[in-house]
């Protein structure tokens, strides 16, 4: 075993960045511990661990002293710890806070009720109870680098009003933090099982066929090359390719596409999918450990981990401002009295409820709970988004390029006209630049090469295949170097006659992309190809325009096909013949800021110059590592989506933070003027918190504007 194996962890109660942060900065002081990495809306920790200097049982107890047992999900072996669902919520740290406090509040009540003498020792006697487990986490976190925490102030404010002869009000705010903070874990569990119910798509058993014979096994044992048979109605248990069988697959939980799509033998499926009407055989290409289920939810956590510039702005914002609340109490406690000889019990009264009214949790949770809600809810709708800071840019984007051919348009060319030169027949002229294109995966290289199949044309071989970066491919065919490129490209090679380039600019102008075959020295033929514009694609961008945004399409074709494509879809502002250099030119000179749409492998340098990147997504292996979103379904439409969800997110945060900030300054102020005490103090925090959990969770249901309405 090696000397500091990786572990992973679920941690009990740690629903938001504060506590993470008191997590990680125990952690960081234990000596062998490295690589720490916490993600609060899946509660699951990771680390690596040298138990030569600190052993499993001792980081294990140091969770248990700050309040965060942890059970181990993934050991050194790196195979799954066996895990029974998560415990029973009077089984968890907050739960047992919340039997406690109102055992012990219930308890003092009826002993007051009994005898009223006993009232003041009875509630001084449940507050200190009833505060203690917060005490000990307070002086846990103290001892390891987080002094102030939560429970710091509410154990300062309990033990002093306790002090000050106020122990009923002292216990009951210990109640109330207590519900609270129960019902901030129920809340931001809904948020968690809406990530988790991702993973949920996918079904627990498989019917694997081996020689011609069925038997059960379990989903996550499938591997590449096994086939598996699929009954009508039941979910594809593995990304797989279909063998056998022709039927219509519900991709909506998966993709977000809401009719079922027609789907034949050579045909992708995606693991969650539903089967309609027939049985499908269907040949396993991804262990399920790496399907596209399993790795839309690790995208979702990643993303829901890495901070958009609000939520470290609050995070930066809360580790001076619990500091500052302190000192503000203790100012608030010494100053009046002093200054004014003012009575020292009221103003200690009110230091002790302006610390409960400054706890930081509502507004450190405002933006992290509605992120996880809203990626959640995109990945739902086949919307990927790699991080928060990406969803908070789209939601300002002003500015949508389009690259054109695969994105604008469905991206499946087809040759309409071929024309032969210098001697050469139209089935020579296919023939010879299919061989060209015989290593690209355009879409234009493609249709050529489907073309040459068709007419059952024997394609030759080609070497020393190039990429001349927009301009076209080179090959060595027969022994002659060839090119196919755009025309604008072949005349600074060879010759194109008057009367050609007649053709050629009727062709472009009738909306067809023209490629011309040539040599060194001369031109040996033109193709002539159209790809038909999405049908979805004017509704698109009729959808942005009502959004305020603007759409321009960026492309290397010719300029007459390029307004013929602007033309149809109502875009007024299009740049053709551009070279991947001219984009990236034209992305930083658009008003910003700008969101680039395209494939996610082409035009790598515009969609990494754009405020925001978006690929379109037509299989599993979309193009995260180029663009921070992606359209699974390869739907345009999601472009739209995705902005609309970038902008119901920082609506949803504004209010936030407006809930957070405002309940607490009408409880300050009623506080000062002394009209609110304690207990009502508190709830200017653990009721801020709640509220702010629950409109976070109104994300989890967000539907675009085009279906709301």
């Amino acid at each position: 075993m090696p000397d500091s194996p990786l572990l992973t962890y679920r941690v009990q109660g740690m629903d938001c960045p504060t506590c993470a942060r008191t997590v990680d900065g125990a952690l960081c002081r234990l000596p062998g511990v490295s690589g720490v990495q916490l993600n609060h809306a899946s509660q699951r920790l990771q680390l690596t661990l040298d138990e030569a200097l600190t052993s499993r049982t001792r980081l294990e107890a140091e969770l248990r002293a700050l309040g965060h047992p942890a059970t181990l999900e993934q050991g050194p072996s790196g195979s799954p710890h066996p895990l029974t669902h998560g415990p029973a919520w009077y089984a968890t740290p907050k739960g047992r806070l919340l039997l406690l406090s109102a055992g012990s509040v219930g308890l003092a009540t009826l002993a007051a009720l009994i005898s009223p003498a006993s009232a003041p020792v009875a509630f001084s006697a449940a507050a200190l109870v009833a505060v203690a487990p917060l005490a000990r986490q307070a002086w846990a976190a103290a001892r390891r680098g987080t002094p102030f925490s939560i429970h710091t102030l509410v154990t300062v404010a309990v033990v002093g009003a306790v002090l000050i002869g106020e122990a009923a009000e002292g216990a009951a705010v210990v109640a109330l933090f207590a519900v609270g903070e129960w019902l901030e874990g129920f809340a931001a569990g809904r948020a968690r099982r809406g990530i988790e119910a991702l993973a949920a798509l996918t079904p627990r058993t498989a019917q694997l066929l081996e020689g011609g014979v069925l038997r059960e096994v379990s989903a996550d044992s499938l591997q590449p090359g096994q086939c598996v048979q699929v009954a009508a109605g039941a979910r594809v248990p593995a990304d797989g390719v279909i063998r056998a069988g022709v039927s219509s697959l519900d991709n909506s939980a998966v993709t977000g596409e809401s009719m079922p799509v027609r789907r034949e033998p050579g045909a992708e499926v995606y693991a969650g999918s539903v089967n309609g009407e027939g049985v499908l055989e269907i040949e396993v290409i991804r262990p399920a450990s790496d399907g596209t289920v399993a790795r839309i939810a690790r995208l979702v956590e990643q993303a829901a981990q890495d901070k958009a510039p609000t939520e470290r702005l609050m995070d930066r914002f809360s580790r001076l401002y619990t500091p500052l609340v302190l000192l503000a109490g203790l100012l608030t406690a010494a100053l009046p009295p002093l200054l004014t000889g003012a009575e020292w019990l009221l103003w200690l009264y009110k230091a002790l409820a302006l610390l409960l009214i400054g706890c930081p949790c509502a507004l450190v949770l405002s933006v992290p709970a509605a992120m996880t809600s809203a990626l959640s809810a995109g990945a739902r709708r086949g919307l990927l988004v790699s991080s928060g800071a990406v969803l908070e840019t789209l939601a300002g984007i002003r500015t949508v390029a389009f690259d054109k051919t695969g994105t604008l348009t469905a991206g499946h060319p087809q040759v309409t006209a071929v024309l032969g030169l210098a001697g050469l027949s139209e089935d020579e002229v296919l023939q010879l630049a299919a061989a060209v294109e015989s290593g690209s995966t355009h879409p234009l290289a493609q249709a050529i090469q489907a073309a040459a199949q068709e007419r059952g044309l024997h394609i030759p071989a080609a070497t020393g295949a190039q990429t001349l970066g927009g301009r076209g491919v080179q090959a060595v065919v027969e022994g002659q170097r060839l090119s196919v490129s755009s025309p604008r490209f072949a005349q600074t090679t060879v010759e194109i006659s008057s009367e050609l380039r007649g053709r050629i600019a009727a062709l472009e102008g009738a909306g067809h992309t023209v490629s011309v075959l040539h040599s060194d020295t001369q031109a040996l033929g033109v193709l002539a190809l159209r790809d038909q514009t999405r049908p979805e694609a004017a509704a698109t961008l009729a959808r942005l325009r009502k959004l305020g945004v603007q759409s321009v399409m960026l492309t290397g074709d010719n300029a007459r096909t390029a307004a013929a494509v602007a033309g149809e879809l109502g875009i007024r502002w299009a740049e053709a013949e551009l070279l991947p250099e001219d984009k990236l030119r034209i992305i930083g000179q658009l008003p910003g800021p700008v969101a680039m749409v395209g494939d996610g492998i082409n035009d790598a340098p515009a969609l990494a110059r754009a405020d925001a990147s978006i690929a379109m997504g037509g299989g599993t292996d979309v193009a995260l590592e180029t663009a921070g979103a992606a359209l699974l379904s390869g739907r345009l439409s999601g472009v739209a989506e995705l902005l609309e969800l970038g902008r119901a997110t920082l609506n949803n945060i504004r209010i936030n933070i407006a809930l957070a900030l405002g309940l607490k300054a009408i409880f300050l102020v009623t506080t000062l003027l002394g009209y609110t005490g304690l207990w009502l103090a508190v709830l200017a925090d653990t009721g801020a918190t709640v509220l702010v959990t629950l409109n976070a969770l109104r994300l989890l249901r967000w539907r675009p504007r085009e279906e709301a309405a």
